[in-house]
C-alpha cells in the first residue's frame, strides 16, 4: 500500500493550480474569438431567414389581400356566459 507524502500533495496542488490558470488564460484568448464567430453565424442565419421571408411575403401578398377583402369580418353575437350581480354580505 502506498502512503501519501507531503511532496506528492504539493505536486498535485501545483498541477491543479497550473491547469486552472492554463484554462483561465486560454479562455481569455479563445473565448472572444469563438463567441464572435457564433454571433456572426447567428446573424447570417437571421438575415437569410429575413430575406427569404420578404421574398415569400411579396409573392403571397396579392393573394392574401384578395382573401381578406372577400371575408366578412363581423363580430360574433354569441354570448359566452351570463352576468351575475354579487351583493356584499356583512
Amino acid at each position: 500500500m502506498q502512503e501519501a507524502s507531503i511532496p506528492g500533495l504539493f505536486k498535485t496542488i501545483i498541477y491543479i493550480l497550473g491547469f486552472y490558470y492554463l484554462v483561465k488564460i486560454l479562455s481569455r484568448v479563445f473565448l472572444p474569438i469563438i463567441m464572435r464567430k457564433v454571433i456572426n453565424k447567428a446573424q447570417e442565419n437571421f438575415n437569410r431567414q429575413y430575406q427569404q421571408g420578404n421574398s415569400e411575403q411579396s409573392s403571397h401578398e396579392t393573394s392574401y389581400k384578395n382573401e381578406k377583402s372577400n371575408k366578412d369580418f363581423r363580430k360574433p353575437t354569441k354570448q359566452v356566459g351570463e352576468y351575475v350581480d354579487y351583493e356584499e354580505i356583512e
